[in-house]
């Protein structure tokens, strides 16, 4: 399953928010984002629907793909373009994904070490989350940050293309790209901005650089 161009995974959260949730998202998709994943779990599941597919009208005019952090049956339900899977999750759970989503879905999970990396089948996943990459306001004390070499080694170990999260910003992402990360997630970073566009649009252009000098390297 190809991923995304570019690999920037905007993860929401409206209660860090600075503006309504759908206008962040479309400042994202207008700066060039082209993947989001609805992670409002503190919702009722009927709202998570609800919302998700109030935004896939807008995802899908910017031609980019929505996920949903949580449940693949909730994600079926909301017809979004794939699930999150959380960390932690049983193996047996991404199969059930892709049996219950089909192959035409993204399917991601949320990975802390290189155990986690390694246990990850790629016949079911198509990417993962590691982090937390540096220390984050969004989830004070969630672990350890990993950092470069943890990074390095998790991308080692796995089998499919892993996106780092957690404290990123633009300054951050070409060492994490040269510890070989093929993109990020940021959540917080974009939510609080005063101007999500701006964010955005210095994240993505991080981002292109970092993959155009790396590019030789990894081919």
């Amino acid at each position: 399953m190809r991923l995304p161009d570019p690999p920037l995974l905007v993860v929401t959260d409206r209660r860090q928010a600075r503006h309504p949730l759908a206008a962040v998202v479309s400042a994202a998709l207008g700066a060039g984002c082209r993947w989001i994943s609805l992670r409002e779990k503190d919702l009722p599941e009927d709202e998570q629907v609800v919302l998700a597919r109030r935004l896939l009208a807008t995802t899908r005019a910017a031609g980019a793909r929505l996920l949903l952090h949580g449940e693949a049956s909730l994600a079926k339900l909301a017809g979004t373009d794939g699930v999150h899977l959380p960390s932690g999750a049983d193996p047996a759970a991404a199969a059930a994904a892709r049996k219950l989503l089909g192959g035409e879905k993204l399917i991601g999970v949320s990975i802390h070490t290189v155990s986690e990396a390694e246990a990850i089948d790629p016949q079911w996943v198509d990417y993962v989350l590691a982090g937390p990459a540096f220390e984050t306001p969004s989830k004070p004390g969630y672990g350890p940050e990993i950092g470069r070499k943890g990074l390095a080694d998790i991308a080692r170990a796995a089998r499919v293309p892993v996106l780092a999260i957690g404290g990123i910003n633009a300054a951050r992402i070409a060492d994490l790209i040269a510890a070989g990360t093929a993109g990020v997630a940021v959540m917080g970073g974009v939510m609080r901005a005063p101007d999500p566009a701006l964010e955005v649009g210095g994240l993505i252009a991080a981002l292109k650089g970092a993959l155009a000098i790396s590019a030789p390297g990894r081919c």
